[in-house]
């Protein structure tokens, strides 16, 4: 007398694996292997209806399942952090993953059947309504037409746009900033370190106009120096600096000095 088996549907090995966890409810992180694979390979010995793409998925979890229980009758492994590695640790972490995903598969399929039960109002808008469209007689709409008045159409569309412009505003030009020149910077300077012979340099920066200015100020300031026109002191340190002018009163020989603008 032949036993017959009746074989329940499964997505996939890892479906058939976590259905023979929860049979057996045993722990997902401690898993049986010994008997979760022999209760795989009696279900898989009884595939034969099932096509050669599909056994062969389970033939492969078989084999893995069969590694790794080889594995666990050897030694324990141990890593390079001197911890003892579990030969089903990969697997569990497969079986975790699928589980995930079929719950959440799971509970689409159950809003899905929720939104069935949701009726919605059908449009009232009446069919004619609907489906009305302007029409658009192009012989009618072209009627009379000719090169005359499309020449005045295009004449006038022009002098309205040509009336949109300002005429005062339309002749403004584009104003820019003049640049800053540095030789004319340290004759300036130069001048005034002649008139007032010690002055201070915070006093000097904050009187120009703006922050070009002040960096070549702060430039003409250092080639003065340089060239030994001007002299900086500071008394204690975060002081403000005072500048002195080295050259004997009276002096008015201008620096030569060859500078390109910025």
């Amino acid at each position: 007398m032949e036993l017959s088996y009746k074989l329940e549907s499964f997505e996939g090995p890892l479906d058939l694996l976590l259905h023979l966890i929860e049979k057996n409810k045993v722990n997902i992180y401690d898993i049986p292997i010994a008997t979760i694979t022999d209760q795989y390979l009696e279900y898989v010995r009884h595939m034969e209806e099932e096509s050669l793409d599909v056994v062969s998925e389970f033939l492969v979890m078989a084999a893995t399942l069969l590694d790794i229980k080889a594995r666990m009758l050897l030694p324990k492994e141990v890593n390079e952090e001197g911890e003892e590695e579990d030969p089903r640790a990969e697997l569990v972490a497969r079986l975790l993953e699928y589980k995930t995903y079929k719950y959440m598969s799971m509970e689409l399929k159950d809003m899905e059947m929720d939104a069935e039960k949701i009726f919605y109002k059908t449009p009232t808008v009446p069919k004619e309504v609907k489906d009305y469209e302007q029409p658009v007689d192009l012989d009618k709409l072209l009627d009379g037409m000719t090169l005359a008045k499309l020449e005045q159409i295009f004449l006038s569309v022009m002098k309205r746009q040509k009336d949109k412009i300002d005429p005062v505003r339309s002749t403004f030009g584009t104003i820019k900033k003049e640049p800053v020149s540095l030789e004319e910077k340290i004759s300036s300077v130069l001048a005034y370190a002649r008139k007032h012979r010690k002055f201070s340099f915070r006093g000097m920066l904050t009187r120009q106009k703006d922050r070009t200015e002040i960096v070549v100020t702060f430039l003409a300031l250092l080639e003065l120096m340089k060239i030994g026109k001007i002299h900086l002191t500071q008394e204690n340190l975060f002081d403000d600096m005072m500048i002195e002018a080295l050259e004997p009163e009276g002096e008015e020989s201008e620096p030569e000095i060859s500078v390109e603008e910025i």
